[in-house]
């Protein structure tokens, strides 16, 4: 604590008008100054709040040993209320406020050893460390410390990819912890779906000023395809002489649909959804969850049902039974800005702009290094930011730098600080048994396959790059895998 005092005194000693400053650029200097002393008291924030979660659960500790042993759940009950009651008014907030501290203050304190230490060194937010708890509650033990390890702990096996926790925002913190719970979860995602579709249901609340509510709850496929479709409708209807905004568009549309079904002046666009599966679980002989676009894992039961019965809206991916990476996008056109945007989607997710959740469908294609400097128009040369962080770099200092095939760019602010891109988190999956000794770990080499090439004389792979020889800085790799299974529609498991 009292280095971070220090930090944020020497931060406030800087600036415009101090006569210790000695940069030339006296506003230059304050500004950073600002920016240092921010960054510095949200870590004195996570430090705090380690000391409040110490005393809370310290708290409950010294409560429980005093107060005489409960001879009924109303009793014990009772003390519970007492000592939730007790922390609400010394913190003034709310009962449930106070309720939610202490639970999370026990979590912590006993299950969380990494969020707790990453939480004292001032790594990870007070948000994060309330996800993380979120996130692990109805796990047992050994699946929450794996989960926790995964995040926080470099050293870990298969440790997440990309920025660190505490880089990313609490939202987009949330997305990748809650994917990693479900691919990893005790009770397998089918049985969970099954269960979970049973549920389905439309639902209507009246709400104030002549307004309501219409909900749904839908199978994820669905629901991602009326959203992707009614997104790409309310686009299409986007001008210079239209006032309504793209939520409004969107609502708008999606009511025309369902009072008269598609009407004369409204699109009715296809939707695009990418699916990514992994090979063998296609093939039916796994059981890795998919990943829906825009979403997070799927049953893989519903993914070959998607790509089985030719959804002309859902384009399919495999990835490697090895390690998880993407091996191709599945297309029917082979026109190259489509095909090339297609991965891109699959690379960056979404906005690659740091904190950014607008998902992929909504973002656009643009040069990291621009056209005019001589920058091609290959995957590593290429973003997808969204509408706003794309006028945002065209029009104020903030640049993209550092896109590689496998991860989207970085940002480099005016104030010249660099801010790393969050990068999607594929794992090896797991080797079946029943597919034969695949050699030691996750990641071991699978036994070789016989497997015809794709007929390049029949459909070459019009890459930019190779047929044009156009490679921008940076350019030198070849170009993207192609499928390994170019059969792979007639081995569908039913």
């Amino acid at each position: 604590m009292e280095a971070s005092l220090t930090a944020m005194a020497a931060c406030a000693g800087r600036g415009a008008g101090n006569p210790a400053s000695t940069d030339t650029d006296f506003l230059r200097d304050e500004a950073d100054a600002c920016l240092d002393g921010m960054a510095e008291v949200g870590r004195m924030e996570a430090r705090l709040a380690a000391l409040k979660v110490h005393f809370a659960a310290g708290y409950a500790r010294a409560a429980a040993a005093m107060a005489s042993p409960a001879v009924s759940p109303q009793e014990r009950t009772a003390q519970e209320m007492a000592v939730t009651a007790e922390v609400a008014c010394v913190l003034t907030v709310s009962e449930r406020s106070a309720a939610a501290l202490l639970a999370e203050s026990a979590k912590l304190t006993t299950r969380l050893p990494l969020t707790l230490s990453a939480l004292q060194a001032g790594s990870i937010s007070w948000q994060h460390a309330r996800v993380m708890c979120d996130e692990t509650s109805g796990l047992d033990p050994a699946a929450g410390a794996a989960l926790e390890a995964h995040f926080l702990d470099p050293e870990a096996d298969f440790a997440a990819r990309g920025c660190p926790a505490g880089e990313l925002v609490p939202g987009r913190f949330r997305a990748k912890a809650r994917r990693w719970r479900e691919l990893h979860h005790p009770v397998s995602i089918e049985a969970r779906h099954r269960k979970g579709e049973e549920d389905r249901r439309l639902e209507y609340v009246p709400d104030r000023d002549g307004m309501a509510w219409l909900s749904a709850y839908l199978t994820a496929d669905v629901a991602v395809g009326v959203w992707s479709r009614a997104t790409e409708a309310a686009r299409a209807l986007q001008g210079p002489n239209e006032s309504r905004t793209l939520t409004q568009l969107r609502a708008d549309v999606a009511a025309d649909w369902l009072l008269a079904g598609v009407a004369e002046g409204t699109p009715s666009p296809k939707a695009q959804v990418l699916v990514t599966v992994p090979a063998l679980s296609l093939l039916g002989a796994a059981s890795e969850p998919a990943t829906l676009d825009g979403y997070g894992p799927i049953p893989p039961t519903m993914a070959r049902r998607l790509v089985g019965d030719g959804a002309g809206s859902f384009l399919r991916v495999l990835t490697d039974p090895r390690n998880g990476a993407p091996l191709e996008i599945g297309r029917t056109s082979y026109r190259v800005p489509k095909a090339m945007r297609q991965w891109l989607r699959l690379r960056d997710g979404r906005c690659p702009f740091p904190g950014c959740n607008n998902h992929s469908l909504d973002n656009e294609a643009d040069h990291v290094l621009a056209w005019s400097e001589g920058g091609g128009t290959g995957i590593t040369n290429l973003g997808q930011p969204c509408r706003r962080h794309h006028r945002l770099r065209h029009t104020t200092a903030w640049r993209p730098v550092d896109a590689t095939r496998d991860q989207p760019p970085g940002w480099i602010s005016p104030a010249g600080r660099s801010y790393p891109s969050e990068q999607q988190d594929w794992e090896p999956p797991h080797w079946p048994q029943s597919l034969g000794d695949a050699g030691e770990g996750p990641a071991a080499e699978p036994p070789d396959w016989e497997l015809e090439p794709p007929d390049w004389e029949t459909d070459p792979p019009e890459w930019p790059d190779v047929l044009a020889g156009a490679v921008g800085p940076g350019e030198t790799e070849p170009p993207l895998p192609v499928d390994p299974f170019p059969g792979w529609a007639l081995f569908i498991a039913a």
